[in-house]
């Protein structure tokens, strides 16, 4: 699939606008340079982002550990995400397939903030080969 067709009718507009998003940041910082992603993060409370995230029912699609599932099609995973808040932040607004969106009545952006610096403090994937069951 080519930049032009992920933008046009094959992929909701929120979907297309992130991943142009995500893109482009990636471009501009060079590779995906989390460092210069991270200064442009506002700082959030984890410990509540966890609470949030619980509360607002994240967790029933996208994991407890932000690991992903799936409901009525695979929920991405969102530990350590490397989507920049602000795609974070428009996901989550403008909603992509089954999910819906959060406008600011029902999930102020502080907690939005405190939701992505929750994701942030949790491991990421780990490779295949450091989990032992895959190695027997």
């Amino acid at each position: 699939m080519d930049f032009p067709s992920i933008l046009s009718g094959s992929m909701s507009r929120a979907a297309g606008l992130a991943v142009a998003a995500f893109i482009l940041n990636g471009v501009g910082l060079g590779c995906f340079d989390t460092q210069a992603r991270a200064q442009d993060t506002p700082p959030g409370d984890a410990t509540n982002g966890r609470s949030v995230y619980l509360k607002a029912n994240c967790f029933q699609c996208h994991g407890r550990a932000g690991q992903g599932g799936a409901m009525n099609y695979p929920a991405p995973p969102l530990a350590k995400t490397a989507m920049p808040f602000e795609g974070f932040k428009m996901v989550v607004r403008e909603s992509m397939r089954d999910m819906p969106a959060y406008n600011e009545a029902v999930l102020a952006d502080k907690d939005l903030v405190d939701i992505y610096a929750f994701l942030q403090s949790l491991p990421g994937r780990r490779p295949a080969k450091d989990i032992a069951i895959l190695g027997d």
